[in-house]
């Protein structure tokens, strides 16, 4: 399996998003520490809102799905599928992990 390096852990906030880039894109990751996958990236493109803000948003669950709410008109994104729960829109997922204490990109 293939992996690469997006960032430290410690660039990270709990419970929060930061903005990286993988391969000059533009992607959102989220820490949730009390989650099994710990950590989630979809593109920070908004694809609503037409700007790279998703990292900006604020996490919480619809359900039993945990999402991303996009801070310019509100929608929830998925952070496992990228799918849009209002909208029938979607934003591309990445699979990253930690790995010691950074976070990686992980390959097929």
């Amino acid at each position: 399996m293939n992996t690469s390096i997006i960032c430290s852990k410690d660039d990270l906030i709990a419970n929060s998003g930061v903005c990286a880039k993988i391969d000059n894109q533009q992607v959102a990751l989220f820490y949730v520490p009390d989650t099994e996958q710990k950590v989630f990236a979809i593109d920070n493109w908004d694809p609503l809102g037409k700007a790279n803000v998703m990292s900006r948003g604020v996490i919480g669950n619809i359900g039993d799905e945990l999402v991303v709410a996009s801070p310019l008109y509100k929608q929830h994104f998925s952070l496992i599928t990228g799918e849009c729960v209002e909208e029938d829109v979607q934003v591309a997922t990445y699979k990253v992990g930690i790995d010691n204490e950074d976070v990686i990109l992980l390959g097929d």
